[in-house]
This record gives structure tokens, C-alpha cells and sequence, in this order.
């Protein structure tokens, strides 16, 4: 009885430091990566700011079996897609701001693994010859994703998409395909 007790009193201690943990993160998420690109702001813009550009390099938009629906203009602010995937999830993307050739910002609505409201925000900076380019999501983080957050890292999962996203653009902006998409 009393290893029974201890082992409980345990878990209890356990579960109770993980909520405590999980209640004194922040109530808002960030996640951001940056790369550095060969090729002018004017260049890689294009393939930012057109939604189906984005099956060019976004690894979120890669599966040919997504279910995509897109709306509103071509390209810029109104420009949305609503998709489906096993992999990325179902929700809706929509370009809310774009400045040439400096920033694009998209509201990114969830209903699929789980409900969020993110925004979304591509910045790119002249830097030499090239392009300091930063993909940026933040949002509210509910108590649920802060307790997930406790046991997995979500900036590392979502970040090494980013990072991934980052690279493929930089390839296909060096290449010079960006013209092509555009």
C-alpha cells in the first residue's frame, strides 16, 4: 500500500510540475527562421506573393493529392487558398498585406490537426548583393498547444519547415525559375 501511495503521489508531482511548466509559457507563439539569398527582393517577391507559386518551393504545398481551392486575385492582398491534406492539415491561407518587394503577410486559419489563427509574415531585406529573407508565424497559444509544447518541441518541428521551405526557395530564386512562376 504504501509503494502504491508513493507511486501516485509521484505521478501526481509529475503532472502537477508539467501543468505549472505548461501555465507560465507565453500566451502568444513565435516561430521564425531566416536564410540569406542570392537573387534581389524584386525576384523572390513574386514567388512569395502568388499563392500557387508557393507549389514551387513551400514544403506545406508539395503533396499532388492537396486538395486546393483557390479564390480572390491572382496575386496579392485577397489572394486565398483553401486546401486539404493528410499531411499539412485542412485550412485556409489568405495574403492579408504585401508591400513590394519587402514583405508579404498571410492569415493562416486551421481547422485540421488542430484550430489555430496565425499570422504568417514573409520580410525581405536587401543585404549585399542578395536578400536576407525571414519566414515568421505567430499567434495566440491556447493552453492545450502549451501543454503539447511541454512535451515536444513545436519550434523545432514547425521551424525545420521553415527551414526546408527556406532552402527550396533559395533554390528556385537563384535559379532564376522565379520568372518563370511569375
Amino acid at each position: 500500500m504504501d509503494i502504491v501511495f508513493i507511486v501516485l503521489a509521484f505521478l501526481a508531482g509529475v503532472i502537477a510540475t508539467i501543468l505549472v511548466i505548461a501555465a507560465r509559457k507565453p500566451d502568444t507563439s513565435v516561430i521564425q527562421r531566416s536564410t540569406s539569398i542570392a537573387a534581389a527582393p524584386s525576384a523572390i517577391f513574386p514567388l512569395i506573393n502568388d499563392l500557387r507559386a508557393h507549389r514551387s518551393w513551400s514544403p506545406f504545398d508539395q503533396d499532388p493529392n492537396m486538395q486546393r481551392s483557390y479564390s480572390g486575385p491572382a496575386k496579392g492582398p485577397g489572394s486565398a487558398l483553401d486546401f486539404a491534406d493528410k499531411k499539412a492539415g485542412t485550412g485556409h491561407i489568405e495574403i492579408t498585406d504585401a508591400s513590394q518587394p519587402s514583405q508579404v503577410t498571410f492569415r493562416l486559419l486551421m481547422t485540421k490537426p488542430f484550430a489555430c489563427d496565425n499570422v504568417v509574415k514573409f520580410s525581405l531585406t536587401p543585404h549585399g548583393g542578395g536578400t536576407d529573407v525571414t519566414w515568421s508565424m505567430s499567434g495566440p497559444q491556447p493552453f492545450f498547444f502549451k501543454l503539447m509544447g511541454t512535451v515536444m518541441d513545436c519550434d523545432k518541428m514547425c521551424g525545420s519547415m521553415f527551414e526546408k521551405g527556406l532552402s527550396a526557395l533559395k533554390t528556385v530564386a537563384e535559379s532564376g525559375r522565379a520568372r518563370e512562376v511569375a
